[in-house]
C-alpha cells in the first residue's frame, strides 16, 4: 500500500480531475502543449500540459510512478521544496521539448501532454539523492539500486515505444533539469546524498 504524502495526494487528485474533464468536457486541445509557432500554441501550456493525459494507461502509469517515488522526496524536502522541484522539472521539460522542436524540427511536432517530464525529474532526483537504496522491481521481481533504476526506466521507455508517440525529449528534459537543480542545491549546501 502506498503512503501518500499530502502534496502527492493533491497532485494525483488534480491529474485525475483534469483527466475526467478531458473525457467529458473536451478540454484536451486547450491544455496540451502545441508546437511553438502553431496557431494553437499559448505560453500557459508549458504548465497545463503536465496535468493532461492521453489515455487510461498513460495516466495510470504516470500516477503509479508519482505515488511510488514522490512521497519519499516530499518527506525528504518538505512540501514547498518538492512543489518547486516538480513544477520546475515539468515546465523545464516542456520548454526544452518545445524549443528543440521549434529550432531543429519546425512544423513536424504534434501536441504533447502528460506528467512524464516531471516524473523523469523525480526519478533522476531519487537516483541522485538515494543512489544505493534498493528498489524491488515488479517485472522481473529483482532488487535494483536507485541509481541504476533511473537509467533502466529511461531505456525501457525508449525501447517500448514502437509508435514514436512518446516525447523522449521531454523525458530527457525533465531528468536534465532535475540533474541541474539537485547539483545546484548540493553546491549551495541544501541537498545531500545518502
Amino acid at each position: 500500500m502506498f503512503r501518500l504524502t499530502p502534496l502527492v495526494r493533491t497532485l494525483i487528485i488534480i491529474n485525475v480531475v483534469v483527466f475526467l474533464a478531458q473525457q467529458f468536457l473536451g478540454i484536451t486541445p486547450y491544455i496540451s502543449l502545441w508546437p511553438i509557432g502553431s496557431g494553437a500554441f499559448a505560453p500557459y501550456q508549458f504548465f497545463t500540459y503536465m496535468f493532461a493525459h492521453g489515455g487510461i494507461g498513460h495516466i495510470f502509469f504516470n500516477m503509479f510512478a508519482l505515488a511510488s517515488f514522490a512521497p519519499i522526496l516530499e518527506s525528504h524536502w518538505g512540501e514547498k521544496k518538492f512543489l518547486i522541484f516538480y513544477l520546475a522539472t515539468g515546465i523545464g521539460a516542456a520548454v526544452i521539448y518545445a524549443l528543440v522542436n521549434y529550432y531543429f524540427y519546425p512544423g513536424t511536432g504534434g501536441i504533447m501532454l502528460g506528467a512524464s517530464g516531471a516524473l523523469y525529474g523525480i526519478l533522476m532526483a531519487f537516483g541522485m539523492i538515494f543512489p544505493n537504496l534498493e528498489i524491488m522491481l515488479l517485472f522481473p521481481p529483482i532488487p535494483i539500486k536507485a541509481k541504476y533504476m533511473v537509467f533502466l526506466m529511461g531505456f525501457l521507455t525508449y525501447l517500448m515505444d514502437r509508435s514514436g508517440s512518446v516525447a523522449h525529449l521531454a523525458h530527457f528534459g525533465g531528468a536534465f533539469i532535475a540533474f541541474l537543480i539537485i547539483t545546484a542545491w548540493r553546491s549551495g549546501g541544501t541537498e545531500r546524498g545518502y
